[in-house]
């Protein structure tokens, strides 16, 4: 028995030696930074900004890949079946991990076991904005439209089940008003018909609609955040504004497969954590309309439950399903 003892002992130990010695070599070999999008989004954005000065901290290569498609779960799954072993990094929006399984079936993964939740990068509040020629100027006015005529007040999104479409859902849920939605094909055309007049609001991304509020070409009207945006500071909340419920953020995060080694998490979370809070880098997604998280992984892990939650029962109660 004593032997066995024994043997296990020195199996057990054997095993924990070479965890170490693989954490303190990572990384050994290029690390993929997956990106379940096409380059020039948000959060390809903030994927090729994090690769330098993961390479700079760390050492190796960190390398962008983007493999976009069905919303990012395409992307996703990917992730999954790759090794833990810290050699492919998913850099995500909250799409694939906490809407997207709840729009389509068969995702290839299951969002709340298949990955290690590393850290929220940022996040960014949407904006509810119209057209500057449009009669509405305030909450209350767009309040006074809908319930005027239900139904008919039409609100550009990205497409089904998009941040700003489930945004404009909820505030049609938490205001007992309805509108119209129009689903675009993307970001760009839904702000393209938006600044033409063709469609009477939508609730976009900050960092979509800056540059265009600050040229007069669209009026903003509430942010989805839980205080006002250093971007936009004559803007009020939603809550400001009388509405309540609809504190909402698209955010990026960083996780990994299931199983990435302890020390080697630890590693990325400081890395990422640094690079993110650097003075070269900071002041630039702040511009941006980011919003510096940086969280713990046991905070990511916890906010992506409640994510996951509470986008289910929106989707749920309003029957929402993708495109």
């Amino acid at each position: 028995m004593k032997t066995l003892k024994s043997v296990i002992a020195t199996l057990t130990l054997g095993l924990a030696a070479a965890a170490a010695a693989q954490a303190q070599a990572w990384p050994s070999k290029p690390v993929t930074l997956l990106v379940p999008f096409p380059p020039g989004g948000s959060t390809d954005t903030i994927a090729r900004t994090l690769a330098p000065r993961l390479q700079a901290q760390l050492g190796g290569t960190f390398v962008v890949e983007n493999k976009g498609g069905a919303g990012g779960t395409v992307g996703a799954a990917q992730a999954r079946r790759a090794a833990p072993d810290g050699y492919t990094i998913f850099v995500t929006s909250l799409g694939p991990l906490v809407i997207g399984p709840h729009l389509m079936k068969n995702v290839g993964y299951d969002a709340t076991r298949d990955f290690d939740y590393v850290t929220v990068a940022v996040q960014a509040p949407n904006v509810l904005v119209v057209p500057a020629s449009a009669p509405q100027k305030s909450v209350a006015d767009v309040l006074a439209s809908l319930k005027a005529e239900p139904g008919r007040m039409s609100f550009a999104s990205s497409g089904n089940g998009s941040s700003d479409h489930l945004t404009a859902e909820l505030f049609w849920q938490q205001t007992g008003t309805s509108g119209l939605h129009v689903p675009y094909k993307g970001g760009g055309p839904a702000m393209q018909d938006l600044l033409g007049g063709q469609v009477n609001a939508s609730f976009q991304n900050i960092n979509a609609v800056i540059p265009h509020v600050k040229t007069g070409k669209l009026r903003a009207l509430a942010v989805t955040s839980t205080a006002r945006s250093p971007q936009l500071p004559d803007v009020p909340t939603l809550a400001e504004a009388g509405v309540k419920g609809v504190d909402v953020y698209s955010w990026q995060g960083v996780a990994a497969p299931k199983g990435l080694p302890t020390d080697i998490k630890a590693k990325l979370h400081a890395a990422i954590v640094a690079a993110l809070n650097a003075p070269d880098v900071k002041p630039k997604l702040l511009d941006l309309g980011f919003e510096i998280v940086a969280n713990t992984p046991e905070q990511f892990t916890a906010f992506q439950a409640a994510e996951f939650a509470r986008w289910k029962q929106l989707i749920d109660s309003r029957k929402i399903t993708a495109d």
